[in-house]
């Protein structure tokens, strides 16, 4: 295929033998970047942990920052911002009409989210679930997101997916986007830092938690089915050795959540990244029961802690978890006590888990990634 020239975007596509990458990262600019910014984060990780094959140059592109230093330089890569501070590219954004300044081979969006650029381009699309679960969706995000996944699917090569779930949807999701255009990456389990046992202990005794605990994690929102999970914990409670409480770590999202007011029920907030892994490492089990996910990060990260894990179907936790109905009540109060009380079960989900993080490494990734990318560009070259 011969290389096209410049679109009235602005963006040439760079012919050097350099792979020069124009990484979209918006996402690391909101003040609750989510799941998409952990996977931004532990992307750029692994591509800044060892040497590539070839040549590579890795520009992030974001919106301008009111902050100085600008936050991006943490990861001494180069910057390429666009016209407008966050708060006008965001209604940018919203309509598709992000433009990118930098010269590369390639751009890759880490969201849904593409900018008007010349080809070649691709995206990840990490799941379709306003379609799979439209009343867990404002009728604006709705429409945003198909919006969205018509746009990728004009303007992309290829498009990036966590798991063979979300590419099944994605080819059959009347969009235009065949099997050859997407291309499966599971994501990685080593981006959270050692354990702060300290701030750790700290939070846990503000929280009034001294002893054991089930923990959940996840932004507060309605797919993550916290109103069944508490119900299911209220169930499991009578059945532990101790009244154990449910200590719930995460921003807040939207949408009719749990009152808080339900007995053992205790909402930690969003919690430092060190603390989280030192919350992992000492909770009875991590429960995660989301009813769509396309790969589901707190399930490894919780694994690589060596946490029980008890989960919905999720991607992610590919047979290593304790495997439960997430719209059935009852089904999530069983997953919670046999993860929680039943010794032998323990141990076979903690070596289960062990097993499965031991293959999610952001370095291989990364590698997939800069694979991918480069078959992109000599396609374009």
């Amino acid at each position: 295929m011969s290389a096209k020239g410049p679109s009235e975007a602005g963006v040439a596509v760079s012919r050097s033998p350099v792979l020069r990458v124009g990484l979209c990262v918006e996402q690391l600019r909101r003040a609750v970047p989510g799941g998409i910014g952990t996977y931004a984060r532990g992307l750029i990780q692994g591509i800044l942990e060892g040497e590539t094959k070839s040549p590579l140059e890795v520009t992030l592109c974001a919106s301008k920052s009111n902050e100085e230093p600008d936050p991006l330089g943490r990861y001494g890569l180069a910057l390429s911002l666009y016209s407008y501070p966050r708060f006008l590219e965001a209604l940018a954004t919203e309509f598709g009409r992000t433009r990118l300044r930098a010269e590369v081979s390639v751009v890759h969006s880490v969201s849904i989210a593409t900018p008007l650029c010349a080809p070649p381009m691709s995206a990840t699309v990490h799941d379709l679930a306003w379609r799979v679960v439209p009343r867990a969706f404002p009728a604006h995000g709705r429409h945003w997101h198909e919006r969205a996944l018509h746009q990728a699917a004009k303007r992309c090569t290829r498009i990036v997916v966590p798991s063979l779930s979300v590419a099944d949807a994605l080819i059959s999701s009347g969009v235009g986007i065949g099997a050859k255009r997407v291309v499966v990456i599971e994501e990685g389990a080593d981006h959270l830092p050692a354990p702060d046992d300290a701030a750790t202990k700290t939070l846990l005794g503000h929280l009034g938690v001294s002893g054991d605990f089930i923990m959940a994690v996840g932004t507060l929102e309605p797919r993550k089915n916290l109103k069944r999970l508490v119900a299911g914990y209220e169930k499991a409670r009578a059945s532990f050795p101790k009244p154990w409480p449910l200590v719930i770590a995460g921003p807040t999202g939207w949408g009719e959540l749990p009152s808080g007011e339900d007995e053992g029920v205790i909402f930690a907030g969003r919690v430092d990244a060190s603390v989280l892994s030192g919350m992992y490492a000492r909770a009875r089990c991590v429960a995660y029961v989301p009813l769509v996910e396309g790969f589901g990060l707190p399930v490894v990260e919780a694994m690589r802690a060596g946490a029980p894990v008890v989960s919905s179907d999720v991607p992610s936790a590919a047979g290593a978890s304790e495997l439960v109905d997430p719209y059935e009540i009852e089904d999530i109060a069983l997953g919670l006590v046999r993860a929680a009380t039943d010794g032998a079960r323990r141990d076979e989900l903690r070596e289960r888990g062990r097993q499965r993080v031991l293959q999610l490494t952001w370095r291989k990734t990364a590698l997939a990634h800069l694979e991918l990318w480069r078959a992109i560009a000599d396609e374009w070259r």
